[in-house]
């Protein structure tokens, strides 16, 4: 616990009406006297979903399963040895399968549902209520998408992000007690900190000042608090980030850590995977506009150079550090760069968005080669120094960088339907409370979850297990013949 307190506190040294269409006439005469009483105004119809936004969604849900199954898969796998390739494999592939079912039975409903500031309620347990034809908000009054595809759309970032811890606890883990772990993780640290952090009544509910306080209070409390994260850097990065180092202390070294080489057996396949990554974090980043809009084109523009821009970084200065640059370097700036614009992607320009991939690069290669190092913690995949570390950079950026001086989009006014005035130190207070209380309440979460797994079935595999590959002993299988 030292050694995560100490780690944490060095993170937060880095953080610091009438229209005209209403009016009709039946000539140029006076209209007749009458006795009857004016007819109620007929009620607006109920919006529909637009076929283009339901088609892209559609598309963005895709997209984001393939960076699970199979690109973490790969680009994880890639980065293990040999012998526990197949595990990796396994371990991202089955908790996609059963936090998927998890989230039809309970996990939804929890998030997305009106509940309280933390958790949502039962009213969508076992999807009830949901047709063909129900419907949710999207960012804009008046337009909504169908709500089955949400549903699938949410599903695809509540088990990629579990998925995403495994990195640091590779090579060492018992395959039960990984699923075991997950679910509570899950069901105790994702849900409450997706409903935290996204859960909102919906853009139609802010019409006037007083119905705008009150729609609030129904949000979660880090929405309520003002924080900005447009496609996860608390909900996916930070929360599965810092659990993933709290399992690493949890766990211990890998046998032979800082002994024996543990190289990548395969950075082909890990760069398949960081590309597949990368593809895919299109519908990650540019679904969570939940509209085929124009405002999508500029989070796909901004996905895209912030990516450029990180992995160029990384090359740059690992190039300027070791002497040459390496595809595990190349890769891993690709991610650091996709992770630090997911909070930000819909919030800054397209300048601002290469500004975060520059930056972000020197700031995760030096937690990954120096302060691990320093600490002496084995996250063998570097979950933390890449999506903890920049998952904190891109939340806390996101606050300056969604300045319009800046570039930036500003923060909508609904009540007003128009940019609210930006206050940076209002916004950074913000972005402070997102990324505190993701930190806090995962980090704990985790540490709670680990120790009870631990208790009831036990956490690691034996030496002997562990010298041999976890793919034999494990799964009794094998990735390659040869």
């Amino acid at each position: 616990m030292k050694k995560l307190l100490s780690i944490l506190s060095l993170v937060a040294l880095v953080g610091l009406g009438v229209t005209t269409s209403n009016l009709s006439y039946a000539d140029d005469a006076a209209p007749a006297a009458t006795t009857e009483a004016p007819a109620a105004p007929a009620a607006a119809p109920a919006p529909v979903p637009n076929k283009g936004d339901t088609a892209w969604m559609i598309v963005a849900t895709v997209l984001v399963l393939m960076m699970c199954v199979p690109g973490l898969g790969l680009f994880y796998g890639g980065m293990a040895r040999q012998k526990n390739m197949l595990s990796i494999l396994m371990q991202t592939f089955m908790i996609t399968c059963v936090l998927g079912v998890l989230w039809a039975l309970y996990g939804y409903s929890l998030a997305f549902t009106e509940g309280n500031a933390f958790f949502g309620g039962f009213s969508r347990a076992f999807l009830a209520g949901i047709t063909p034809d129900s419907t949710v908000a999207t960012f804009s009054k008046g337009v909504v998408i169908p709500e089955y595809i949400y549903m699938c759309f949410q599903l695809t970032f509540a088990v990629i992000t579990p998925a995403l811890i495994v990195g640091a606890f590779a090579e060492r883990m018992k395959f039960s007690a990984i699923l075991f772990f997950m679910v509570l993780w899950f069901t105790f640290s994702y849900l409450p900190v997706a409903h935290m952090v996204w859960y909102w009544a919906g853009p139609d509910a802010y019409t006037t000042a007083d119905a705008a306080t009150k729609a609030t209070a129904t949000a979660g409390f880090v929405f309520q608090k003002g924080a900005l994260d447009f496609a996860g850097g608390t909900v996916v990065h930070i929360n599965a980030g810092i659990a993933g180092l709290v399992g690493a202390l949890v766990l211990g070294k890998r046998v032979g850590f800082g002994k024996e080489a543990m190289a990548p057996h395969s950075v082909t396949l890990t760069m398949v995977g960081a590309a597949l990554l990368w593809v895919g974090w299109f519908g990650f980043n540019v679904g969570s506009n939940l509209e085929a809009s124009g405002f999508a084109t500029l989070v796909f523009a901004n996905t895209l150079l912030a990516t450029c821009a990180a992995a160029t970084s990384w090359m740059f200065t690992e190039w300027f550090f070791k002497g040459k640059p390496s595809m595990l370097g190349a890769a891993s700036g690709a991610v650091a760069g996709l992770v630090a614009i997911t909070p930000a992607c819909g919030f800054v320009g397209p300048m601002g968005a290469i500004v975060l991939g520059l930056l972000v690069s020197p700031l995760c290669f030096t937690f990954v080669t120096k302060v691990k190092s320093m600490m002496g913690y084995d996250d063998s995949l570097d979950v933390f120094g890449v999506h903890c570390i920049g998952g904190i950079f891109g939340a806390l950026s996101t606050g300056i960088l969604v300045n319009p001086a800046l570039g930036g989009t500003g923060v909508y006014d609904y009540v007003a339907n128009a940019v609210a005035p930006y206050d940076m130190v209002a916004q950074m207070t913000s972005q402070a409370w997102g990324v505190g209380v993701t930190l806090v309440w995962s980090g704990v979460v985790a540490f709670i979850a680990y120790k009870v797994v631990d208790v009831l079935i036990g956490l690691r595999v034996t030496e002997e297990v562990e010298r041999e590959g976890l793919d034999t002993t494990e799964h009794g299988e094998r990735a390659y013949h040869f």
